[in-house]
């Protein structure tokens, strides 16, 4: 099982990288229809671009449960905390690299984000590798990333007004891109 999970969380860095560049244009090139704005980034905040590792990273997660994870122990507690892991890397590096450079700088985004998404692979991969699962963090992990996609859904149509939501180049917020 260990060489099969393996091999699925990296098969899974590049598709998810790749999948969640993809969706970086997918609100324009659906005519910014409403109905994908909730899974794609609407705007150039660090919140909305944090979907495009949650939402990807997702799918592959029930493409991994359908392929071997029904059979492997601690699936669901080892996919939620990769899951959480990427957009919370996305965030610590993010604002870590540009508190020291005093800007962002698009390579670095980029390799943010391919950094966060081999994070959360990587932290799925130890979890399933090891065997010892805790009882309370195995029932409330997949309530926090079912949450956080509440959220992406929420905050898409009515962010709070805190920086994490507002887009850097509009200075808006949300779907509305309002002041």
């Amino acid at each position: 099982m260990a060489t099969t999970s393996l091999r699925w969380e990296l098969l899974g860095i590049p598709l998810i990288f790749f999948a969640g560049s993809a969706l970086h244009f997918a609100f324009e090139w659906c005519g910014r229809a409403a109905l994908v704005a909730p899974f794609v980034p609407v705007n150039e905040s660090v919140w909305e671009h944090l979907k495009l590792a949650f939402w990807p990273a997702l799918v592959y997660a029930g493409v991994e449960y359908a392929a071997f994870g029904r059979n492997a122990a601690g699936f669901v507690l080892a996919k939620s905390a990769g899951i959480l892991l990427m957009p919370l890397g996305i965030i610590v590096l993010f604002y870590a690299y540009t508190a020291l450079i005093g800007h962002h700088v698009l390579w670095l985004d980029i390799l943010t984000f391919l950094v966060a998404v081999a994070a959360g692979q990587g932290a799925s991969c130890l979890l399933l590798a090891g065997a010892r699962q805790h009882a309370l963090l195995a029932r409330t992990a997949l309530p926090v990333v079912v949450l956080l996609g509440l959220l992406f859904v929420l905050f898409t149509f009515a962010p709070p007004r805190l920086p994490v939501f507002r887009d850097p180049v509009t200075g808006g917020y949300g779907l509305q891109n309002d002041r």
